[in-house]
């Protein structure tokens, strides 16, 4: 279990993003996009943008459990495209590579596809060929879509 949060906002994310759009503008021709659901879809969205590909397929991939998904379960694709020449010419495009079973899973499926997430942890860094952050192992990170605003009252008033 996380020990410590880094909550990620929209802003540092699209920039996230486009650094990592950067990065892949120097891998070989990309034929589309596959973005790992739910995580990878926002992400990759941003990278299409970037590069200007319009074939964007999805993989849903399953592999936390429980009412705050922060524990790990066993992973599970429960939808999977059809990539000629398994997956060659792909960008695999995921929010984050943790333990790496999930990209370990996805790789299986399609070893030939390029893996690129923002963020990696130490466990499954070597999973991505690319990344823009690491990020410590036991550090919960928190994307945009996990979070809403909400009021906070001033310390005076909590102190009473």
């Amino acid at each position: 279990m996380a020990t410590e949060y880094l909550s990620i906002t929209w802003d540092q994310l699209q920039a996230d993003a486009r650094r990592l759009a950067r990065a892949l503008m120097g891998a070989p021709p990309v034929k589309g996009i596959l973005a790992v659901a739910r995580g990878g879809l926002i992400p990759a969205a941003i990278i299409a943008r970037e590069l200007n590909i319009r074939r964007v397929k999805t993989i849903a991939v399953e592999s936390y459990e429980g009412p705050r998904a922060e524990s790990r379960g066993v992973v599970r694709v429960l939808e999977q495209p059809f990539l000629e020449e398994e997956g060659a010419g792909y960008l695999i495009i995921d929010d984050l590579v943790d333990t790496g079973e999930t990209a370990h899973v996805v790789r299986e499926l399609f070893p030939k596809a390029t893996f690129a997430c923002l963020y990696a942890k130490p466990l499954g860094r070597s999973r991505a060929d690319y990344h823009v952050r690491e990020v410590g192992q036991d550090i919960w990170v928190l994307f945009p879509w996990d979070m809403a605003p909400a009021f906070s009252p001033p310390l005076i008033e909590t102190a009473k």
